[in-house]
């Protein structure tokens, strides 16, 4: 997944734990069907009963065998970054060289308050993503790193095994300050569909490339990929958040926000099973064209 201008493909994973779920059978089935990458969102906290995040997704690696696992997205407040870089490094490696890890500045002020950190202003979560970053790339790359951060700080930070690979990293984020943090900083950008208008798209990925280039980067380097519901149903009504139609008409659908906002990826939510497979088949071989 190194080479930006392949489309690449994966699939939402609930880390749903209610009775009848089952999110490593459906990572081995899209496994199975030649998805690229399985993901799941991060959000351990509510009444509906949940998996951690990385436990699953380290539960999904070990139960497969080829698939990428991906964080979408890992919130920077819910634990302490040199601890994520340890978390990521052992996943890498022992999945052999199958994570990327997703990060958020966290949007969910209950959930931080649920879990006891403290609240932060919008400003003070983009600050604490750079931070964060900055930590977890020179646990992985420096010995005896230090850093002295406003949030996250770390002294004499030894971490090893190293990663035997740049592990990617992926922002999920929307902000004029926090676009530029992925510019400047970030593998990757995985907007939602939905949480704002597609017409802003061009914009924010302009923000990026501005800020990726003052850096001394190539935009290039930075993959887009589209978080997005899909349904293959001609009947099915429109939602901002969702892509709807036949086949053919949710491949139009798709070209058509990869050409006009340069996303070289999708990760898809799908609320009918049976959609899983009906994509694989009629769906991503024509994008892959």
């Amino acid at each position: 997944m190194s080479v930006k201008s392949e489309m690449v493909f994966g699939v939402n994973v609930p880390a749903s734990a209610a009775a009848g779920d089952d999110p490593v059978a459906l990572a081995q089935a899209a496994e199975r069907l030649g998805y690229d990458f399985v993901s799941t969102a991060d959000h351990p906290c509510g009444r509906a009963p949940s998996y951690e995040t990385a436990t699953l997704l380290t539960w999904i690696a070990a139960r497969t065998s080829r698939i990428t696992v991906a964080s979408r997205v890992l919130a920077v407040p819910f634990r302490r970054p040199a601890m994520v870089a340890k978390l990521a490094a052992s996943l890498d490696l022992l999945s052999g060289g199958r994570f990327i890890l997703g990060l958020g500045g966290g949007y969910s002020d209950d959930e931080i308050a649920a879990l006891g950190a403290p609240l932060l202003s919008p400003a003070e979560k983009v600050d604490g993503l750079a931070e964060a970053i900055e930590v977890i790339r020179g646990g992985w790359t420096q010995p005896g790193y230090t850093q002295h951060g406003r949030q996250h700080s770390v002294r004499a930070l030894e971490l090893e095994p190293r990663p035997a690979r740049p592990i990617p990293i992926w922002l999920g984020t929307f902000g004029p300050r926090a676009l530029a943090v992925t510019g400047r900083l970030a593998d990757g950008w995985i907007p939602s569909l939905g949480y704002r208008p597609v017409e802003e798209f061009t914009a924010m990925r302009g923000r990026i490339d501005a800020a990726a280039e003052a850096a001394g980067r190539r935009p290039g380097d930075i993959r887009g990929v589209l978080n997005l519901g899909v349904r293959i149903d001609p009947g099915a009504p429109p939602r901002p958040d969702l892509v709807t139609g036949s086949p053919q008409q949710v491949v139009a659908q798709l070209q058509g926000l990869a050409a006009r906002y340069g996303f070289t990826g999708f990760s898809f939510s799908l609320s009918h099973p049976e959609d899983l497979k009906r994509l694989a088949q009629d769906v991503l071989p024509e994008l892959a064209r």
